[in-house]
């Protein structure tokens, strides 16, 4: 990547795809970051940005990759795997870091601390934002592809007023459900998750909570 190439992708801005970074942040920060993206579509971490666009780089480019490093071995469950390229600035000495995210087969990953009693978290992006993965998430990402075939589940009352509800309203979330079938928040996850993994309903990572719809919905 070129100069030139890194001030065009900084200029279309933060987004489900980028995130911009005036110098390493804290490694727990970071690992939230590079957790998000690996978790969802994958995405880049320029450092040496700022939240304006402007690319003013950092001075020491090998100091901060090694703090990019550190803070990727030490707060992230599982290991993800990221390329960083170092960009120099023509005629300011300076440098970008770019942290190239790939999306994970290995998800869901999680930011940990071991120096707290902080529960391990897992994180996806939502447009330019980094935030905290439901549990229903966690658990979709917990099944592969492969794990899919052969899914079942029971067709029954909850399950046809679940169907209705969704032909009316179009979505609904883990507590409405429960609400209108009248069963346990646990139970209402569990039913959603297991018909999302058999192809019956689509998936939405939400800001403030996760929905299903029918998949043409989707």
């Amino acid at each position: 990547m070129t100069a030139a190439d890194l001030a065009r992708l900084a200029a279309s801005g933060e987004g489900p795809s980028l995130e911009f970074k005036h110098r390493v942040p804290r490694p727990e920060r970071l690992a939230k970051e590079v957790v998000a993206f690996a978790n969802t579509d994958g995405g880049r971490v320029l450092i040496g940005v700022n939240d304006d666009a402007s690319v003013v780089g950092v001075r020491d480019a090998e100091e901060e990759a090694y703090a990019v490093q550190h803070a990727l071995d030490t707060h992230i469950d599982p290991p993800v795997r990221v390329a960083v390229a170092i960009v120099p600035i023509p005629a300011t000495q300076r440098d970008v870091l770019v942290i190239d995210v790939p999306p994970s087969t290995g998800r869901p990953h999680f930011v940990v601390d071991e120096t707290t009693e902080a529960v391990p978290q897992a994180y996806v992006r939502i447009g330019a934002s980094s935030v905290e993965a439901s549990r229903e998430a966690v658990k979709l990402m917990r099944h592969r592809p492969a794990d899919e075939h052969g899914v079942r589940f029971e067709y029954g009352d909850k399950e046809a007023l679940l169907m209705r509800y969704l032909g009316t309203y179009g979505k609904i979330s883990v507590a409405g459900f429960a609400q209108i079938a009248g069963v346990p928040v646990r139970q209402a996850r569990h039913t959603l998750v297991l018909l999302t993994r058999a192809g019956v309903l689509a998936h939405h990572i939400g800001p403030k909570e996760d929905t299903f719809t029918l998949p043409l919905a989707a």
